[in-house]
């Protein structure tokens, strides 16, 4: 297993998490852009294959990320004494949710991969109890059940009638494993680590560690995308401004943001701001559209915050 594995000894109280007004902003940050990623990837998806946008962004934010911490690529970099945990971390993220993430878009509605999501935050309180030996309070049951409501007001427009047509087809499958990849990955940020300081408390190089490990794979599976014939790229201003948002906010952004905001807050507070994301690209896309937003938006609002405050009540 990559951190811990399955719990050995009888799960432990969560120790009470710490929402201050840093933590909230920056767990709020990721899923703005991360709205924006999901808009812009639905609008390129017959521009580019996922998997060769996957590997495009990545590459993008290798290169701008670089600079800042070369010393990454030396021989006798820290890096390499802890290249399993790296590895592991870089799978994860930069390799399976990412990857997973823009197929679902590819073969699914921005709906049904949106409601799918919402399961993120059960996700993060399971893996938390099965392989990190963290309890779950009747509060934070409480608060999974608000946010997931919360996003299903989004998704419905307030309309009931709305979800029930909504059928699901096996490419929300990915969603839901890059959910589950996602909720692992941020619980192994917050457990304690053997990376050295001067990567574990450097966010550039953390990051360049994961995307070096981590391009392995995405570039693996946009090959073997090519070589099955299904990839495609066209070459166009559209397509390289939108590259280059998804590497440097939905990437470098929101990573910096999502591991500041996971250290401060702990994985099972964090994993309710997730739900934010649905919210936001429905204000996005009013925004884009010339559409006000509704009341149902700020019932959804609520209940995604409510569900946020009463899992991480004292």
């Amino acid at each position: 297993m990559w951190a811990g594995g399955p719990a050995a000894a009888p799960a432990q109280p969560m120790s009470t998490p710490k929402i201050t007004p840093t933590a909230a902003l920056l767990l709020t940050l990721a899923p703005v852009l991360w709205a924006g990623n999901a808009v812009l990837g639905r609008v390129v998806s017959g521009m580019v294959s996922p998997m060769t946008l996957n590997a495009l962004r990545w590459l993008v934010a290798l290169i701008i990320l670089l600079p800042m911490a070369s010393w990454v690529l030396r021989r006798d970099s820290p890096l390499w004494r802890n290249w399993r945990r790296i590895a592991a971390l870089a799978v994860l993220s930069v390799g399976t949710y990412n990857a997973l993430l823009y197929l679902a878009l590819h073969t699914s509605t921005a709906i049904n991969v949106t409601l799918v999501a919402s399961i993120t935050p059960v996700w993060m309180l399971l893996i938390g109890r099965i392989f990190f030996a963290q309890a779950i309070s009747k509060r934070q049951w409480a608060g999974a059940a608000m946010s997931i409501i919360g996003v299903m007001v989004v998704l419905s427009r307030g309309q009931w009638a709305v979800l029930a047509s909504i059928q699901l087809v096996p490419g929300d499958l990915y969603v839901l494993i890059a959910a589950a990849a996602w909720a692992y990955y941020s619980w192994m940020l917050a457990h304690p680590t053997t990376e050295p300081a001067s990567i574990r408390y450097n966010w550039s190089a953390f990051l360049v560690a994961q995307i070096i490990l981590g391009m392995t794979w995405s570039i693996a599976l946009a090959g073997g995308e090519w070589a099955l014939g299904l990839g495609h790229l066209e070459v166009n201003w559209t397509v390289a401004l939108i590259i280059l948002y998804v590497a440097v906010g939905p990437a470098i952004l929101a990573y910096r943001a999502w591991g500041a905001g996971v250290a401060r807050a702990g994985p099972s507070v964090a994993g309710f701001f997730t739900n934010l994301t649905p919210l936001f690209t429905a204000l996005l896309s009013s925004l884009f559209l010339g559409e006000p937003p509704h009341f149902y938006h700020a019932v959804a609002f609520v209940l995604i915050a409510g569900g946020i405050l009463v899992s991480s009540h004292r």
